[in-house]
């Protein structure tokens, strides 16, 4: 695959990814979104079904992981790169959404700030910033080493 269309399909999954985040609010009704864009420091905790917003977290980590995981691949077309990525975001997501749940079943004023962390975790790409460089470093030093 040469180099400039390889770029043209990682831009188009990053555009996903923009697209993902720009109609959030069209896209996935979580009552955390408009409750964590307010001052929600001195606010009381919204009336939440619980189990529709792990539906709906759930739903968008999973968007989010499999254009990010699209991404890796482009980049690196590697079985055992994929195959560690798919366990990592599995790893992530299993340990996340546990503690997400845990933290929103009674949601506190003194726990709202490790909810919207946690919550960055899952709805943001996040790990695909971190796990790209991660890459690019190992195969770098992989090179160097032969």
């Amino acid at each position: 695959m040469n180099k400039f269309f390889r770029l043209a399909i990682i831009s188009l999954f990053v555009f996903g990814l923009i697209l993902v985040r720009y109609f959030e609010h069209e896209l996935f009704s979580d009552p955390l979104l408009n409750f964590f864009s307010s001052e929600f420091s001195y606010s009381e905790a919204p009336e939440l079904n619980i189990l529709q917003v792990l539906r709906t977290t759930s739903w968008r980590f999973l968007i989010n992981t499999i254009l990010s995981l699209a991404i890796i691949w482009v980049t690196f077309p590697s079985s055992k790169i994929i195959l560690f990525s798919i366990v990592f975001y599995a790893f992530a997501y299993t340990v996340l959404i546990l503690l997400f749940w845990f933290f929103i079943s009674d949601m506190k004023t003194e726990n709202y700030l490790i909810i919207f962390y946690i919550r960055r975790f899952l709805i943001q790409p996040i790990f695909v910033i971190i796990l790209l460089p991660a890459f690019y470093y190992q195969k770098k030093s992989v090179k160097e080493k032969d």
